[in-house]
């Protein structure tokens, strides 16, 4: 059997665990308030840990990035919607490599 093989058949299985796991040993409602609270914001944490190195490299300068960033913070603080957001951070990152950078 191929290497490959074997790197596919270990990642299906550690997904299938990862997923049944979970099912199969908690039965009843968790109850604790600290574990309810970390597991609810599991998937924002792991959404913003591959997200925030891709926006500090994702434009031609660090400059443009951060101030992109810091826009697209205040935006969405202040309730900007989605699309706001990432227009007012896209037009920051033109404004500044246009014109500063």
């Amino acid at each position: 059997m191929s290497e490959a093989y074997i790197y596919i058949l270990t990642m299906a299985a550690v997904t299938y665990a990862v997923r049944v796991l979970p099912l199969t040993l908690i039965r009843k409602k968790i109850k604790n308030r600290t574990l309810r609270s970390f597991l609810y914001y599991v998937p924002y944490v792991t959404l913003s840990v591959m997200t925030f190195p891709a926006i500090l490299s994702a434009t031609g300068s660090p400059v443009s990035a951060a101030a992109a960033l810091i826009v697209g913070i205040l935006a969405a603080y202040f309730g900007g919607s989605l699309f706001v957001v990432a227009a007012g951070c896209s037009i920051a990152v033109i404004i500044i490599e246009l014109f500063i950078v």
